[in-house]
């Protein structure tokens, strides 16, 4: 399986498997690799331990992306014969080391760091070079490090998983980090591993979370780190090329100072992406849901192309994008092919993480033949997703825990996220305001209201709807931020059908009352019209981040304009990194640098 976060954890069984399978090739298979890479220019060939368990597409988009081949690991020899080695520990520590072990990968990698030779883990990649993690154990690791991964502690308000972009302290010289104080860089994981007297002479850098732990290390030629290179725009870019270059001082990339401090909250691009009357993809923008022009023939709102809009929100910006399919696999969930090379497209060249929702549940086709939502989960995590985003298969799920209070296993939520980890699952709601004259007429929490309803209503509730907003069902918002986070979600997409498209700002107490309720991050939607919209949400409730669709794809305000305006506020955002260069010109490419996997005239069409 070739898609997931850091956190993917995998029954050790089917990853082993997969190992095994890629083990049992034809020598002839192999060899025609070997030779293939003994072919290429030596300096830029990078080999990539991908043991099965996960998807690692970001990571080959980039290393191709910074123009370099790579070759995969097949078998332990592969390891030992590396010139460098990328190694993006996926899945749950147990399950990793237990593939590790029985294909004998484990061995190798402790032979092949203990030569001192160039090596980088990444996020689990880090953590399994530790004695031991307490994830699902003990569990012994690698035992290249002392210290136990643990952890983080959820139970003084701190939210759990650890997601978005934090700053790095560095704590002594490494090559692969030059230059990289002050800039934010991406993390996404539950587990981290602290200072100690017994380790503090491998640690190059620190990142504070609640408390300070470690987040990169580095020994020689050994270096790993806890976040996501590829996934933290140009700044993670020059990491992974300073790494793979640090063979040459001189070739170290330079960024311009920056002035990261800590957490940095999110602004977030999302993209509405449907078939248009003509059958293309287009990127389109709903009026309180109503996507379709209310002048003319009625025709389906068109405000650009998914791949191209997401490439320039990526240059201009944005700490995410999220695709939201709300064509939504009404016929044939795997058969949707256009939305899955979309994903493929735009992975190519956004280094920032993506997320997609629509039609993500368990599904039966015409001819009898059941997919389970972990299936089609599973596609987009093989094109590019880094996160799925799922609404009415949620509020189905979350009604049924709150009526038997008891966690099935097979919910949506509950399969995706026991395979690829909770911060892989996003829960999208979609509510309405109902409102009451006292919180006494429901059942339901309630909020008091700033402004009166229509009829001198103090209060509201927040009704969940489903069907995109046309059908309401008997829950809140409220009481399904709780379920949903109790069976797994790792993070909250907060809409309103009222305030959506109408550009008067967020619905600040339907925020404040789910991010006050929950420990995962919550993400602000539905109604930003302008950079004073993004600074109240930020100061008046607890969300992690804030998602617009309408402004960006309109220029009505760029995206750089709200991180200045938060700036100005006071609010921690990441801002866009520069190189410095003696010439000030980009550098090229080595010769003989790999080509883009996918045909740049399909990209370009959609």
């Amino acid at each position: 399986m070739e898609a997931a976060p850091c956190a993917v954890s995998r029954p050790p069984s089917s990853a082993t498997a997969a190992v095994r399978k890629r083990s049992k090739r034809s020598s002839s298979f192999t060899k025609v690799r070997v030779t293939a890479s003994a072919s290429s220019q030596q300096s830029n060939s990078v080999t990539l331990l991908d043991y099965g368990a996960g998807n690692v597409r970001s990571l080959r988009n980039a290393i191709r992306h910074l123009g370099f081949h790579i070759t995969d690991v097949h078998k332990p020899e592969d390891i030992l014969t590396a010139d460098r080695l990328v190694f993006p520990g996926v899945g749950a520590f147990g399950a990793a080391m237990q593939v590790l072990n029985q294909t004998g990968l484990g061995e190798a990698l402790r032979m092949y760091i203990d030569k001192d030779k160039p090596f980088l883990g990444i996020c689990l990649g880090l953590q399994l070079l530790f004695d031991s993690s307490e994830e699902n154990g003990p569990v012994k690791g690698l035992g290249v490090i002392p210290g136990t991964v643990g952890r983080f502690d959820s139970t003084q308000g701190l939210m759990v998983p650890h997601i978005g972009w934090n700053a790095l302290q560095p704590v002594k010289d490494s090559g692969m980090l030059h230059g990289i104080e002050g800039h934010h860089v991406y993390f996404v994981h539950s587990y981290r591993a602290l200072p100690s007297e017994d380790n503090k002479d491998w640690i190059s850098s620190l990142c504070y979370y609640g408390e300070s732990f470690v987040s990169s290390v580095s020994r020689g030629n050994v270096n790993a780190v806890q976040f996501h290179p590829e996934k933290s725009g140009a700044v993670g870019l020059s990491i992974l090329q300073n790494f793979l270059r640090q063979s040459s001082s001189s070739s170290l990339k330079t960024l311009v100072p920056g002035k990261a401090s800590k957490l940095a909250k999110r602004v977030i691009a999302c993209l509405d992406v449907r078939a248009n009357d003509k059958g293309d993809l287009v990127v389109t923008k709903g009026d309180q849901y109503d996507v379709r022009e209310t002048t003319g023939d009625n025709e389906v709102r068109n405000l650009g192309k998914p791949v191209e809009l997401a490439g320039q929100y990526y240059k201009d910006g944005a700490d995410e994008v999220s695709f939201l399919n709300i064509t939504g696999f009404r016929d044939f969930p795997l058969g949707d092919l256009p939305m899955l090379e979309l994903l493929r497209c735009a992975s190519e060249n956004v280094f920032v993480p993506l997320t997609v929702g629509g039609g993500i549940r368990d599904f039966t086709d015409a001819n009898g033949r059941y997919y389970s939502s972990l299936e089609v989960a599973s596609e987009y995590f093989r094109s590019g997703a880094d996160k799925i985003s799922i609404g009415s298969d949620a509020v189905f799920a979350a009604e049924e825990y709150l009526l038997t209070g008891v966690k099935s296993g097979k919910t949506s939520i509950e399969q995706i996220s026991r395979i690829y980890g909770n911060q892989a699952v996003v829960v999208s709601i979609d509510p309405r305001r109902v409102f009451i004259k006292s919180p006494d007429e429901v059942k339901f929490k309630s909020v008091k209201l700033m402004k009166p309803g229509p009829n001198g209503e103090e209060y509201a509730w927040y009704q969940c709807t489903v069907k995109g907003g046309r059908e309401g069902r008997p829950i809140g918002a409220y009481e399904l931020a709780k379920a949903v986070e109790h069976l797994g979600a790792g993070e909250i997409l907060l809409n309103c059908i009222d305030c959506d498209g109408q550009g008067e700002g967020y619905d600040i107490e339907l925020i404040k009352l789910v991010s006050d309720a929950v420990t995962i991050p919550v993400i602000a939607s539905s109604g930003a019209g302008a950079v004073e919209h993004f600074s109240e949400v930020f100061q008046q409730t607890n969300a992690s981040a804030a998602l617009a669709a309408g402004i960006f794809h309109r220029n009505e305000v760029p995206i750089q304009s709200v991180k200045e305006h938060l700036l100005d506020r006071g609010v921690e955002v990441r801002m866009l990194s520069m190189e410095k260069t003696q010439s000030n010109q980009p550098e090229m490419a080595p010769r003989g640098a790999a080509a883009v996997v996918y045909d740049n005239w399909y990209c370009d069409s959609i």
